[in-house]
């Protein structure tokens, strides 16, 4: 019974003097948490009670900070568990639960940050065909799109994980992400081909769409009157600015990832943190405040607060 426990348990060693700093940990991560699902609702309840709110663009936004929660959900709770308990462990079945949920809300991210650089082309680029091209069950297709697409390809990815051989019990991070890779006896070549196909499809090949429809209208922004280059920078800006954001999300992920052993405890433990606050919270507060009409009706309902 003990070797199987020792076999399918893992140990998350992330955190840095968690004995001492514990109720500390507890209350930084809960605050966090509590921001980043208020925050997001917030503008999501927005964009749903609000007609004039409901079109592509806003739908997308409210779509990618939902997304947001849900990358949260898969990380905040179980780190709230851990900060608490003696022994910061997990099972490896849930260990590749919780990545397949955190890999799929970061493509579920690109897609849908793809989608919104195509709305936003068509409606700049081509605003008379907009209404026929950006229909209602155009914009159901990206969603479904959006979500299905990176579960499939996770989803087979985690399968081919459940498979292996284990020789470490250990990881150097605070939640599962794709560090478990080290702690196969033998690297798999299949695993690493697949890794490579799918980081393509649900990451490069999106960020390289996303660019060109960037440059698309940058060109005709460039070529047109002064109303579509305002236009184009009062809707995009928001956009770019998520964008750099995740991209941001992205590289920390992958220097926690590639660097691990060169870097210290404490610096992982930072870059860790970074990689989970930024991405979730700044996402509501760049829409909420760079965009007119959310942020008419957020001034709206904090003034209704301010009264009660």
């Amino acid at each position: 019974m003990d070797v199987e426990l020792n076999v399918t348990l893992l140990t998350l060693g992330g955190f840095v003097e968690l004995h001492r700093y514990r109720y500390l940990y507890f209350v930084v991560i809960f605050t966090l948490y509590i921001l980043i699902l208020c925050c997001n609702s917030t503008i999501v309840c927005i964009i749903w009670t609000h007609k004039n709110l409901h079109e592509p663009m806003y739908i997308f936004i409210a779509a990618l900070l939902i997304n947001s929660v849900l990358y949260s959900t898969t990380i905040y709770p179980k780190l709230l568990s851990d900060v608490l308990s003696e022994k910061q462990v997990l099972s490896y079945p849930l260990c590749l639960f919780q990545a397949f949920s955190y890999y799929t809300s970061t493509g579920s991210e690109f897609l849908l940050l793809a989608a919104m650089a195509y709305d936003r082309y068509v409606s700049i680029c081509k605003p008379l065909q907009y209404p026929v091209i950006m229909n209602k069950i155009t914009v159901h297709v990206c969603l479904v799109l959006a979500w299905v697409i990176p579960a499939f390809e996770i989803a087979v990815s985690i399968v081919l994980y459940s498979n292996v051989k284990l020789c470490s019990f250990t990881l150097t991070v605070i939640f599962c992400n794709n560090s478990f890779y080290k702690l196969q006896c033998v690297p798999s070549v299949a695993i690493s081909i697949y890794g490579v196909v799918t980081l393509i499809n649900i990451g490069l090949l999106p960020l390289l769409f996303i660019l060109f429809s960037y440059i698309r209208i940058l060109r005709i922004s460039y070529q047109s009157c002064r109303e579509v280059r305002k236009k184009a920078a009062k809707t995009c800006l928001p956009h770019l600015l998520v964008l750099i954001n995740f991209s941001c999300f992205i590289g920390f992920d992958a220097i926690i990832m590639r660097l691990e052993s060169d870097l210290s405890k404490t610096l992982r433990l930072i870059l860790s943190f970074q990689s989970i606050l930024f991405h979730p919270l700044l996402n509501p507060i760049i829409y909420g405040l760079k965009m007119s009409e959310i942020s008419k009706h957020l001034k709206i309902l904090l003034c209704l607060v301010k009264k009660h």
